[in-house]
């Protein structure tokens, strides 16, 4: 595959997601991660199960009796592999159903970066690491909205001890 229009076909059963000895592990090449740098590392223990059912009972439900790939998310649509732009647009509309707001996968990353800044404490760059960005001023630049929530907050606070004071404005 080349050109910057290619769809990458990642992740894949057996290739990029692989079970190890009971657990499963995610195998990307850089060309299949944003920061094209090679990323591996294990599915947390909690998901084995869940991974389980899905690719013994859902998968095969989705795919129906289409030919098998070995892609690992199936459009419940075309029983054929989602691609990177089909899968942004669905978890956006889930959220959009759900919880009443459009949170697209870079918001999700946004979320990610301002909670680190936030609660990390003494992680100054979990941020980053979250991420997977080598130049920290990335995260801080296009990610992190800690300053602008606790600017929002100490506002917050002030209108309310100014309210609360009797005055009126």
């Amino acid at each position: 595959m080349s050109g910057p229009h290619q769809e990458l076909r990642c992740p894949r059963i057996g290739n990029t997601f692989n079970e190890v000895h009971g657990s499963w592990w995610i195998s990307l090449p850089f060309k299949c991660t944003k920061t094209k740098g090679q990323e591996e590392r294990p599915v947390p223990e909690f998901l084995n199960h869940a991974i389980g059912l899905y690719l013994t009972q859902a998968r095969p439900v989705l795919i129906g009796s289409r030919s098998a790939n070995n892609s690992l998310w199936i459009s419940t649509r075309t029983g054929k592999r989602f691609t990177t732009k089909n899968l942004g647009t669905l978890i956006s509309k889930i959220t959009l159903r759900t919880i009443g707001v459009d949170v697209s996968p870079h918001l999700f990353r946004t979320a990610g970066a301002t909670t680190a800044a936030m609660y990390g404490g003494d992680n100054p760059h979990l941020g980053r690491a979250l991420l997977g960005h080598s130049d920290p001023r990335v995260t801080y630049e296009h990610y992190n909205r800690a300053t602008t929530t606790n600017a929002a907050k100490e506002y917050g606070a002030i209108a309310r001890q100014y309210y609360n004071s009797g005055r009126s404005p």
